[in-house]
């Protein structure tokens, strides 16, 4: 093997190498890669249905039933104009509280409700996830502009 071609050979196992490595990378950051989605983009059927994702709003006043195990909780979280029930098998956080901020993490069940295997909640008292207060503040229906005098 000439110098050349053990210099071409190197060259192809280093791009080949470093092709591989990318490549293992990016499909570590794509498995770990979570997205954001308010109940209202779950009600229109944009969140993924294979995918885990985060699910972000207000716990619905009146909506948190915890069943007979006392380890399975039922919620909803809402954006102020939809909800999604939200089912939790866990302990809660201490700050989880009806009508304050929560995210959760998890996947869509086949009956629409979310499935969450992790549930963040407030810090706070005038804390809510940013993901969360954005969403309800676009969520809200926008005042009815003031009549104009003229």
């Amino acid at each position: 093997m000439t110098r050349r071609q053990r210099r071409l050979a190197l060259l192809l196992a280093a791009l080949l190498c470093g092709g591989a490595a990318t490549a293992l990378v990016l499909n570590a950051f794509r498995s770990n890669l979570v997205f954001f989605y308010t109940p209202s983009q779950v009600a229109a059927h944009e969140a993924p249905l294979a995918r885990s994702f985060r699910i972000g709003g207000l716990v619905e006043a009146g909506s948190v039933r915890r069943e007979g195990d006392g380890m399975t909780v039922h919620f909803t979280v809402t954006d102020t104009a939809r909800t999604v029930p939200v089912v939790y098998r866990g302990l809660l956080p201490d700050l989880f509280r009806e009508g304050k901020g929560v995210v959760a993490r998890g996947r869509l069940g086949a009956d629409g409700a979310f499935l969450a295997s992790e549930v963040l909640a407030k810090h706070d008292e005038n804390y809510m996830p940013p993901e969360a207060a954005d969403a309800v503040a676009r969520a809200r229906p926008k005042p009815p502009a003031a009549m104009d005098p003229r």
